[in-house]
């Protein structure tokens, strides 16, 4: 006896969501459309949503005929292993990630391995099949966090697709100028043309690309057209600026300084200020200069060997005077005059000219001493928090690390927070111009004597795969956490960064932690079991990206 059912009718425009509806409600409630109640509105919602995902997967909407689109361009890097394809594959179908609280048990989240498995890819430079471009436009489409590294390595037919199908316009939007192809740079005058007659997003990728490749260049387009840019294209196109930025760049900004716009001004002089050379730094290292002195008679508690006589010990002081108003110059060098709620307009004065003084200023101002040596003296008045934050963000703005070590101080100081540091923000911000190796050495450190509870924001700067002093560190803390017999609920975004970060080659070291541990008297009921799933799953997803790895470097 042969089944029959009712036709399938070609969805319309937010079918599948439609379909969803109707399998949730029950046909009782729902019946698909064209389709009358009835033994057959089961089989028909399934073979309506049996061809609907035949066309999702295809990468095209139904439509009226019209014109055949072009053929997908020709990608032409080497093609993916089998072996890693059909990985990527797995990846792309999970879709559970992990759970949203409760346990998670001992199974390797695959959605938080997609990025590093992208990543990988990207720097061997293969190109995916063809049949999962849909599939990886869609998992993009969902996460934000993806769509850079995924548009890479999905290359030109992403695009191409993103042209056919709504659902992936983003694709367009999230490439410099829609995708469009760029003229080589070479091409003076096709350049010209595109800078004068493109569209907006046209533009940036090729200032973008033309700073990249030649600085001084893209500098002098951009000067061609300035006067007549709107005020926040003019923002945007300045920021470009950032990348190559050099001396050579200190006349336009300058320029930039005047700009009818206060947030181009505001920009210009940040720049500006990252250039220790240039003649706005130098003017507000004359103003920052104005402000902090150093005073030799300040007394201090009786030293040690004059405990007898009582007298006091004289030390030097670091004093503090801040700005009693932001007159015009200031303003057009970039400080903003009326401060946050809240904030004392003078110490809000103040901070920006310390941020943007040049840091080789306080050694010449101090009398010489170095970064760590100035940082150790006392300030008066209460203005080392606000003096000590002003120096962390002029050591981040110019990437200085001997002023960043000496701020962030030492890693095993009794106190987290450095002698200068005021946040978890800033001593990552900090950390941020320490090499790889360095950073990995500081944090280490840091959680072998605070453990693991400030530590997450700082793991987040440190390079992938973790340096084995500071896996070791991470490892060590987690094991000590078990011991104390709590629940490793606490320590899962620990836990989790680990799965993602630990060098792969720590797995064999791990097998000791594997087994259910004697929990102690005090301990939480279960808690060891719960421990031995979480160190279970860490192992089997470091093995998993091991063997990621060696898929992707198959010949």
């Amino acid at each position: 006896m042969t089944r029959t059912s009712a036709p399938v009718v070609a969805p319309a425009t937010g079918a599948w969501e439609g379909l969803v509806t109707t399998a949730l409600l029950g046909t009782d409630r729902r019946t698909p459309p064209n389709t009358g109640p009835g033994p057959d509105a089961p089989v028909a919602l399934l073979d309506a949503a049996a061809v609907e995902t035949v066309r999702r997967r295809a990468g095209l909407r139904p439509a009226r005929a019209a014109e055949r689109p072009q053929p997908a361009p020709e990608d032409p890097r080497p093609p993916l292993p089998q072996a890693a394809a059909r990985r990527l594959a797995i990846l792309l179908a999970d879709r559970s990630g992990a759970s949203g609280g409760g346990r998670r048990g001992t199974s390797p989240d695959l959605t938080e391995l997609l990025p590093q498995w992208l990543a990988a890819a990207n720097a061997r430079g293969a190109a995916p099949p063809a049949h999962v471009l849909p599939a990886l436009l869609d998992a993009a489409r969902g996460r934000t966090d993806l769509r850079p590294a995924a548009l890479e390595f999905a290359g030109p037919r992403a695009l191409w697709l993103a042209r056919l199908n709504p659902d992936w316009r983003f694709a367009l939007r999230s490439t410099p100028g829609g995708g469009a192809a760029l003229p080589h740079l070479d091409d003076a005058d096709s350049v010209r043309q595109l800078w004068q007659e493109g569209l907006f997003a046209e533009r940036v990728a090729l200032l973008s690309a033309l700073r990249s490749r030649e600085p001084a260049a893209a500098r002098d387009l951009l000067a061609t057209t300035w006067a007549t840019e709107r005020a926040e294209d003019r923002l945007m196109f300045l920021d470009s600026l950032r990348t190559g930025l050099g001396p050579d760049d200190e006349p336009f900004l300058e320029q930039a300084l005047a700009d009818r716009s206060r947030n181009v001004r505001a920009t210009a002089a940040e720049l500006l200020s990252a250039l220790p050379g240039s003649a706005l730094a130098a003017r507000m290292a004359l103003r920052a200069e104005a402000c902090v002195a150093i005073d030799h008679m300040q007394p201090t508690q009786p030293a040690k060997e004059a405990t007898s006589t009582g007298s006091a010990v004289a030390t030097p002081t670091i004093t503090v005077e801040a700005p009693h108003e932001c007159d015009p110059g200031m303003e057009r060098d970039g400080v903003v005059a009326k401060a946050p709620a809240g904030r004392g307009e003078r110490s809000w004065w103040f901070g920006q000219l310390v941020e943007a003084a040049p840091l080789a200023t306080w050694s010449r101002r101090l009398g010489g001493r170095t970064p760590r040596e100035i940082v150790a003296l006392p300030v008066t008045d209460d203005w080392q928090g606000e003096l000590h934050a002003a120096w962390c963000r002029a050591a981040v703005r110019q990437r200085d690390a001997e002023w960043s070590r000496a701020l962030l101080g030492e890693p095993s100081a009794p106190e987290a927070g450095g002698p200068g540091a005021v946040s978890l923000a800033e001593r990552a911000k900090l950390l941020g111009t320490l090499d790889a190796g360095e950073r990995a050495e500081w944090v280490a450190g840091f959680i072998a004597t605070h453990g693991l509870s400030e530590a997450f924001q700082l793991l987040g700067v440190c390079a992938v795969p973790w340096a084995p002093p500071l896996g070791r560190a991470v490892v060590d803390a987690l094991n000590i956490a078990r011991d104390a017999g709590s629940y490793p609920w606490s320590f899962s975004g620990v836990m989790g960064l680990a799965e993602r970060c630990l060098d792969p080659s720590e797995a064999g070291r791990l097998d000791a932690l594997l087994a259910v541990p004697d929990e102690p008297e005090n301990a939480s009921p279960g808690a060891g079991g719960y421990w031995a799933e979480a160190f279970q799953r860490l192992v089997t997803t470091l093995r998993l990206r091991a063997a990621m790895t060696e898929e992707l470097n198959t010949a």
